[in-house]
């Protein structure tokens, strides 16, 4: 960049060109966003002051925005925030980023909660599935757990911030639960990508917790555990909703059954690709 007058039209213009040669994802969407948080303002302010120059503090704001996000930092981390079901989420480095297709698991637990019911969310992180059921279902008793004390700072802030009633608990999976709480749903987006794939993903997504994203050789590690022990953890005809990696679409409705599940169905993001398992427990005898 010059030191010449930049309006917002031209910075996004030569930010979009600039991140398309740096491989940055949705490079125009990203210079909006980005410019738009250094402007305090929304996306389409920038447009209504298409011709306004910039002052030099917020042209330095922006310039460290972008080499930032050049150098591989997600943009979510630049901005503090993400969009997830219709809510803004802070997030950082101490929690994955919400995606998209992890909205599509919230719809599929929330649809199968009677009301009155209780859902317990495991690996929560950012707590952006217990905090969105809560708000969708505000009948529902929400608790979630998390490992990650870091994390879990991050989901209570988010909660209190978007007046979620969720109760969280510092812990392993169903470890942090008093023995005899049953569930009607038990929903989780836990680490699923298989150990030798990390090293093949975006830079962005390569740094975020690796804790949250490593599932062992084949990506079924923490998925088997929490297989095993739902079936204790559920009321009859419960029911247990995973998020997983599109080559479990077989192996893990297969680990369901073998635990009693009475069936186990595959379900399939905007792209078409298994991307959670929905499994019921036989209802009372």
């Amino acid at each position: 960049m010059t030191d010449e007058a930049w309006t917002p039209l031209r910075l996004i213009t030569w930010t979009q060109g600039f991140f398309s040669r740096g491989g940055v994802d949705a490079p125009r969407l990203t210079a909006e966003i980005l410019l738009a948080h250094a402007l305090s303002c929304d996306r389409v302010r920038l447009y209504l002051d298409f011709d306004k120059p910039l002052g030099a503090p917020e042209l330095a704001a922006f310039r460290e925005l972008v080499r930032r996000r050049a150098g591989g930092e997600p943009t979510a981390w630049l901005t503090g925030r993400r969009e997830f079901h219709g809510h803004a989420f802070r997030v950082g480095p101490e929690v994955l980023v919400p995606r998209p297709e992890t909205e599509l698991v919230v719809e599929a637990a929330v649809a199968r909660l009677p009301p009155g019911g209780a859902l317990l969310d495991l690996c929560t992180g950012s707590g952006c599935i217990a905090v969105s059921a809560a708000l969708a279902r505000p009948d529902v008793r929400v608790v979630a757990t998390e490992i990650s004390p870091e994390a879990l700072r991050v989901a209570r802030e988010n909660a209190a911030a978007l007046g979620a009633r969720v109760e969280f608990l510092q812990g392993d999976l169903f470890g942090p639960i008093p023995e005899g709480e049953r569930f009607d749903v038990v929903v989780s987006n836990p680490p699923y990508v298989p150990s030798g794939e990390i090293d093949g993903l975006s830079r962005e997504v390569r740094r975020e917790p690796r804790i949250a994203l490593d599932g062992g050789a084949d990506g079924l590690d923490t998925l088997r555990r929490i297989v095993s022990g739902a079936p204790s953890r559920l009321r009859p005809d419960g029911v247990l909703v995973m998020e997983m990696h599109e080559t479990h679409a077989l192996p893990l409705p297969g680990l369901c059954r073998a635990a009693g599940f009475a069936e186990a169905e595959v379900g399939r993001d905007l792209a078409g690709l298994p991307r959670w398992v929905v499994a019921r427990l036989h209802g009372p005898s």
